[in-house]
């Protein structure tokens, strides 16, 4: 949990007007083939819980995603009566938590089902009363039933009476590739598997697969289709653009889905991380600025601190190959980044005075830092940059339309 009344200058702020926003224009693009699962992993892919929670209920949202239990506790906690799936399934000693939450967990192993449902029983739950999602493997080799098991976990399933099978999800490997024929093969084994879930007399309500990238490029009647043809609902579990970005594309198409146009004019990013101004020096030419001389000044130059580091979530990697915004001009970051302080360049802007704000994240004049180009210069993903930035930074909710 973040201070409820941070006084730390290093801040995010969380625009819940545009996480609102956000999750509406997903709806109107999934819909109506696919409803949507709100992703909110690693505390909101970094965003808070506290804050986003109440805002994407607001907007509408009834059916939240998180990795784990613990995860899946703290958004009980904020959202009573919603439907929340735990994609990282259980391990031993979480399926008592995950009955009297009212979790719903994604299993794909038989000893999963096997200890959901011993501690069901041990609490006289009635027959097919425990609702579960079952995760097919259909390509991506990470978690999920692998087609040849798919028959032995469902004698498993068949040996926990207080399961019922609510939902089935898959994870598509490669929908950032608008013309992957990946994906087609993924459909052709996802609609035989559940051809034979179907045939063990299963009847599961909901089909759901990601990301934001499936969504915005317009899998929804691919998936409605489908999942109509099991008689089943179909569902899409938006992550990353739920926060206003949308990802990128490789490689990008040649003709843009009216859906992605759409997305990228109109999504807006939700987090702004800002620090201020510590302090400002004058060295002269010669000078090291931080750790193991890194950095030497050609010439005298303006120094200024910023209270913010890599335990914030800054990466270390960045120190003399990034910029920062003050004044809605670009300086640099100059020497390496500690743990607690960073240290930019101002000689050449002018009026820079102890107080002023640093934006790291997000828009100020007519510039802007995204979590994209934090990414590009990382030789990362933008989920990392919004995941990394640390507890220590507070989070406030702003409600700017």
């Amino acid at each position: 949990m973040h201070p409820p009344h941070p006084t730390r200058t290093t801040r995010a702020l969380i625009n819940t007007a545009a996480l609102d926003s956000n999750y509406r224009l997903l709806s109107s693009l999934a819909a109506p083939q696919a409803g949507l699962i709100a992703v909110l992993k690693a505390d909101a892919y970094g965003h808070g819980v506290e804050i986003c929670v109440p805002a994407l209920l607001h907007a509408g949202a009834e059916v939240f995603a998180v990795a784990t239990i613990e995860e899946a506790l703290a958004v009980r906690a904020l959202a009573p009566a919603a439907r929340i799936l735990v994609l990282g399934g259980l391990f031993e000693g979480q399926a008592e938590a995950a009955l009297d939450r009212n979790l719903t967990p994604v299993l794909w192993d038989a000893w999963q089902l096997k200890i959901l449902d011993e501690a069901a029983r041990a609490q006289n739950r009635h027959a097919a009363s425990v609702p579960v999602h079952i995760e097919l493997d259909t390509g991506m080799s990470r978690q999920g039933v692998a087609p040849a098991e798919l028959a032995h976990f469902l004698r498993a399933l068949f040996a926990a009476p207080a399961l019922r099978v609510e939902g089935v999800m898959t994870h598509l490997y490669a929908a950032d590739d608008v013309y992957s024929t990946a994906t087609s093969a993924q459909f052709e084994l996802l609609d035989a598997m559940l051809g034979a879930i179907a045939d063990a007399g299963l009847k599961p309500e909901v089909l759901h697969l990601g990301s934001s990238a499936s969504l915005i490029t317009g899998i929804a009647p691919v998936l409605r289709q489908l999942a109509e043809k099991h008689k089943m609902r179909a569902a899409l579990r938006p992550g990353l653009s739920l926060y206003g970005i949308t990802p990128h594309f490789n490689p990008a198409p040649t003709e843009v889905p009216h859906s992605l146009s759409t997305a990228r004019q109109q999504l807006a990013p939700v987090l702004r991380w800002q620090t201020r101004i510590a302090s400002i020096r004058q060295i002269p030419a010669g000078a090291v600025v931080g750790y193991n001389g890194t950095f030497v000044a050609t010439e005298p130059m303006s120094i200024a601190l910023l209270p913010v580091g890599y335990a914030d979530g800054l990466s270390r990697s960045l120190g003399n190959r990034f910029s920062l915004l003050i004044r809605g001009q670009r300086a640099p970051i100059v020497g390496r980044i500690s743990m607690d302080l960073t240290t930019i360049d101002v000689t050449e802007i002018p009026d820079v005075g102890v107080g002023d704000e640093v934006i790291l994240i997000g828009p100020q004049g007519d510039d802007e830092i995204t979590a994209t180009d934090h990414a590009h210069a990382d030789g990362t993903i933008p989920w990392e940059i919004l995941t990394r930035i640390s507890a220590r930074v507070p989070r406030l909710a702003v409600h700017s339309a």
